[in-house]
């Protein structure tokens, strides 16, 4: 059964209009004011259908003869979205996959932002890596408290990422994006996402074998 936020939105209808979003703002930039459903809906890789069901489930109705305005359609976005404050991130683990995390949200001009680094490496320790502070995870709960920390990034090494999950929830942290492939489980009231990329290339990979094994066949 699929996850629903707390105004009764699917979990899938929350990451496309996320989508959305994305494709809304670089759209806007080219100077495009309006979109229709179809058009819009193209470009996911969906039915114009489910885009106008996705925007009926969050009240937005203002589909006009010109289509849907664009500025209009990601403030409405926004505020479903995104806290009326903006949120804070900690990535654990400053190895690569931490640094282009870091690299890449903090260039999005969300919301969210990664305010802290933490990892065990004396050597990254006490440095700024892409223009953010590292800290030693010997102090992550207090540090934690002390910056604002609502959400953390997992990417450190898998072996290790079962050993984050009690220091996580005692310093109040409310949100879990794991990179690891270790899934992870949280008590209730702690938001965790796994994302184990190994899953979804070896995934990707099948489908293109499978693929493949169907041209050879024909």
């Amino acid at each position: 059964m699929e996850k629903m936020s707390g105004n009764n939105i699917p979990e899938k209808t929350i990451e496309r209009l996320s989508e959305y979003r994305r494709t809304l703002l670089n759209l806007h930039k080219q100077g495009i004011t309006h979109i229709f459903s179809h058009v819009l809906a193209g470009m996911h890789g969906i039915t114009a259908v489910q885009v106008r069901r996705d925007l009926m489930l969050i009240g937005f109705s203002s589909d006009t003869k010109k289509g849907y305005d664009v500025e209009e359609l990601i403030d409405f976005i926004n505020r479903i979205l995104d806290s009326s404050e903006p949120m804070n991130i900690a990535v654990i683990g400053m190895g690569h996959l931490g640094q282009a995390i870091t690299r890449y949200f903090n260039n999005k001009g969300l919301n969210l932002k990664i305010v802290a680094a933490f990892d065990v490496d004396p050597a990254k320790v006490g440095t700024t890596i892409e223009d953010i502070p590292c800290y030693s995870m010997d102090d992550f709960e207090t540090d934690v408290a002390s910056l604002g920390i609502d959400i953390a990034v997992l990417s450190c090494p898998s072996r290790v990422a079962a050993e984050l999950v009690v220091p996580i929830v005692n310093a109040g942290i409310k949100g879990v994006l794991n990179f690891t492939s270790k899934p992870l489980n949280f008590p209730l009231g702690i938001v965790v996402e796994n994302y184990d990329i190994t899953t979804l290339l070896e995934k990707v990979a099948y489908f293109v074998k499978e693929n493949n094994e169907d041209n050879n066949e024909l």
